[in-house]
């Protein structure tokens, strides 16, 4: 939204300056986006008068001026046809740049004469496109007169207008903000009827929906349609619309100027004797002014006669009823269409009119009758006529609610100490009604702003124009710092986990938490209560059961753009249900291992090094990783059978699931495998025991040397290794530090249905070397915990 001083004093009394407008609009509240002063832009331009002006000595086209500026008497090599004795027009000294060429004045010779500066065109000042000469000024103007001030150009103010407050889009509303404010004094905005001296001819009607809930209009005949005044063109040219004709720009001028679109018709292109604003109907298209035909479909409202459609309603008119110097008797339109439905017919359109975006922000339905008088007025001074009598369709909508409202509120909400009476200054300075209610007051707000609903509206109504600098500065109360640190548990987990990963070669992801409920189903979600009542894609329809399907679509367009070696993680919340207890946090990660073809076709069996990784995982969230049992064939559906296992501390405290993803699973999601993956379910680990202290325990290291023992156990072969390795190590847990599976066999040698493992156990003395007779006596009880344990039997 753009204007200048000149137009926003038409409706306040105010000496104020651009600048200091600028302050006093921000300290309201509104954005103040740029100040386009072209005095400071023209400041080393100045009026200068020729004196003399001689034919140049070697050129035909050329004339050697002598010229008074503020910087005396000059000699100017000039090339305009109209330089001549006399003439007052614009000066440019040495060293100035010149905005329309581009170039900066040098003392160089023109043709053998030096010229000492320039005289200057429109075109060259950008205040025109295009010029035959210099600028040709009265001979009124002083001699070193800044030229903004000669030519009659001031300061552009253009602020963002927040949604809420569509009548910051005419300067009128601007001007009653700054005036409460304390910038002037607000003159009188109240606007005269017209009299009509005969009954308008043209029927208004409406189809009843809420696409146009009132419509007025009233004929003016006898009007004489041409160029517009040049207050007007100019008006309008200064804050960047370009002059069309006296009634088209009287429209223009009462939509930034009252925030009122209208729309003028040549009545003598209407047939049917009627205007009615209505939805539009199956086949029916608009040539709108803009000359682009645009269907208009039931969701759109339109303006039409007998003949049709003519119109986009609040939208854009149709060139089918344009007005032309022509025009002698137009029928003049102001209504008040839903904000809603215009809005969305400007993004169906693709539309974005000066009219589209007052009315899909909502414009005061309060003043459709006024300005339709106010348009009237000027019309009649622009361009004579007779008007009709006002018609009106429909109601306008009613004003907002009235409000209950004690002052002290404002104290209360804000901390602001405001009077009563400069309360009550600010509301009714901003058009706001008050009427004494027992205690309080009920304030009525008027029907220029629909965005205020409540009490705490009114106090910031209050605050921003007794300034925000006014609040006071109170410190906020100390508090004692938690013992507990600031995290807790599960967050101090989550940072521990997203760590962890990172340290190990994962890169994060952040995926929907939707996904479609074809997908959710592969998952074990997707039932009814998951599914959205308006997802914001129609693949994204359901919340998600697991984050594996979100990282596996990642992994699966990372491959499609070349990069198919990827590890990826997420931690965030999975669903099981609509119920509170039903959400979990969730850590999941995948592998997809693509690594470069090798010469001796030696292959990495990666899910090894995934479970590696989650048991890594597990220990640093502070799992309790030695007691965790590995449980194959138990896993879901979406994992491969033969290659997915569950970690858990029982069958009913399962802490993770892992493996390789089952091949359908990936083919349903088009991507290709193989793909590994684990999720742990945070709230399933348990948090462990609080220790009395925080410090490390001291670190201990024996000076003696380890040794290492091998056994060859034969074990079902449903036995799994870490079964094994636990049992081993309880055998004595301050001596063995380690127990690994080096070798698994089954064949000649080992009954049917087991399994030779072979275990390396380091064994770590503490105080003195062991004797023969101490490391076989370990020896037996290793082999006594492995046969209790899990019937493991010394291979012979």
């Amino acid at each position: 939204m753009k204007f200048t001083p000149s137009w926003l004093r038409e409706h306040l009394d105010t000496d104020a300056m651009a600048g200091e407008i600028a302050d006093a609009m921000t300290m309201a509240g509104l954005e103040v986006e740029h100040v386009a002063d072209p005095a400071a832009k023209l400041a080393a331009f100045s009026v200068a008068r020729i004196v003399e002006a001689v034919q140049h000595p070697n050129a035909d086209r050329l004339r050697v001026c002598q010229v008074d500026t503020r910087d005396g008497r000059k000699e100017i090599v000039c090339g305009a046809p109209n330089a001549r004795a006399g003439l007052t027009t614009i000066y440019a000294p040495l060293g100035t740049y010149i905005p329309g060429s581009g170039i900066t004045l040098e003392p160089r010779a023109v043709r053998g004469v030096v010229s000492n500066g320039m005289l200057c065109s429109a075109a060259e000042l950008q205040t025109a496109e295009e010029s035959d000469g210099i600028l040709e000024l009265s001979d009124d103007l002083p001699v070193g007169a800044p030229a903004a001030q000669a030519l009659g150009l001031e300061a552009v103010i253009d602020f963002e207008v927040t949604p809420n407050r569509p009548d910051w889009l005419g300067v009128a509303g601007i001007a009653r903000d700054l005036a409460a404010a304390g910038v002037g004094t607000l003159k009188d905005l109240s606007v005269k009827p017209v009299t009509g001296s005969f009954r308008c001819p043209i029927d208004i009607r409406l189809d009843g929906s809420d696409a146009c809930p009132a419509f007025a209009g009233r004929l003016i005949r006898g009007v004489r349609n041409g160029p517009s005044p040049a207050w007007l063109q100019k008006r309008l040219t200064s804050i960047g619309l370009r002059s069309i004709s006296a009634l088209v720009d009287v429209t223009n001028l009462l939509a930034y100027d009252r925030a009122r679109p209208l729309h003028v018709y040549d009545a003598a292109k209407l047939t049917g004797g009627f205007v009615e604003a209505r939805l539009g109907r199956e086949g029916e298209s608009v040539l709108a002014l803009d000359g682009q035909t645009y269907a208009a479909t039931p969701e759109i409202c339109v303006i039409a006669d007998g003949s049709g459609a003519i119109g986009l309603g609040g939208v854009m008119g149709g060139e089918s009823t344009g007005c032309s110097e022509a025009t002698t008797d137009v029928f003049v339109e102001s209504a008040w269409f839903d904000p809603i439905r215009t809005a969305q017919t400007g993004r169906n359109t693709g539309i974005t009119s000066d009219a589209q975006y007052r009315f899909a922000r909502g414009v005061d339905p309060g003043f459709v009758v006024d300005g339709l008088e106010l348009a009237t007025k000027l019309i009649l001074e622009l361009c004579g006529g007779e008007p009709s009598e006002v018609r009106l369709a429909g109601q306008v909508p009613a004003p907002p609610a009235p409000i209950a409202f004690d002052p002290a509120y404002v104290e209360r909400l804000s901390g602001l100490s405001t009077s009563n009476e400069r309360i009550f200054e600010i509301l009714t300075g901003l058009g706001f009604g008050i009427q004494p209610a027992g205690s309080a007051f009920t304030v009525q707000p008027p029907t220029w702003r629909r965005d205020v609903e409540g009490k705490a509206d009114l106090v910031e109504e209050v605050a921003r124009i007794a300034g925000y600098g006014a609040l006071p500065a109170t410190p906020l109360p100390e508090i004692a710092r938690p013992t507990g640190g600031v995290l807790s548990p599960r967050q101090a987990r989550i940072r521990t986990g997203r760590r962890a990963l990172a340290a190990l070669g994962y890169e994060e992801a952040i995926t929907w938490s939707f996904v479609g409920q074809a997908v959710a189903t592969l998952f074990g979600g997707g039932s009814p209560e998951l599914v959205l009542a308006n997802p914001i894609s129609a693949d994204l329809d359901c919340m998600r059961p697991s984050i594996l399907p979100g990282l596996i679509e990642a992994a699966g367009r990372n491959a499609k753009r070349g990069f198919a070696d990827v590890a990826l993680f997420e931690i965030g919340p999975i669903f099981a249900g609509d119920a509170p207890r039903d959400q979990r946090t969730a850590i999941t990660g995948i592998l997809a291992p693509h690594p470069p073809r090798r010469w001796d076709g030696a292959k990495t069996d990666d899910l090894f090094a995934l479970k590696s990784d989650l048991l890594a995982l597990l220990e640093e969230i502070g799992a309790p990783v030695a007691s965790l049992q590995t449980a194959q064939g138990q896993a879901s559906s979406w994992w491969h059978p033969g290659r997915s296992a569950r970690l858990q501390l029982g069958p009913k405290a399962v802490l993770a699931e892992f493996g390789a993803l089952h091949p359908g699973v990936l083919k349903a999601l088009d991507v290709d495998g193989p793909v590994y993956g684990f999720e742990i379910w945070l709230e399933a680990v348990p948090e462990p025991k609080r220790k009395a202290i925080k410090t490390r325990p001291e670190l201990v290291l024996s000076p003696l040397m380890p040794l290492t023992r091998d056994f060859a156990f034969v074990v079902d072969v449903r036995t799994a290794a870490g079964d094994l390795v636990r049992a081993v190590q309880s055998a004595d847990k301050a001596l063995i530090t380690s127990a690994r599976v080096f070798d698994v066999y089954a064949g000649a040698g080992v009954p049917e249905g087991c399994k030779s493992l072979a275990l390396e156990v380091t064994i770590q003395p503490r105080e003195a070397t062991l004797t023969d007779a101490e490391i076989e006596a370990l020896s037996a009880r290793i082999i006594a915990a492995a046969g209790k344990a899990v019937g493991a039997k010394l291979r012979s």
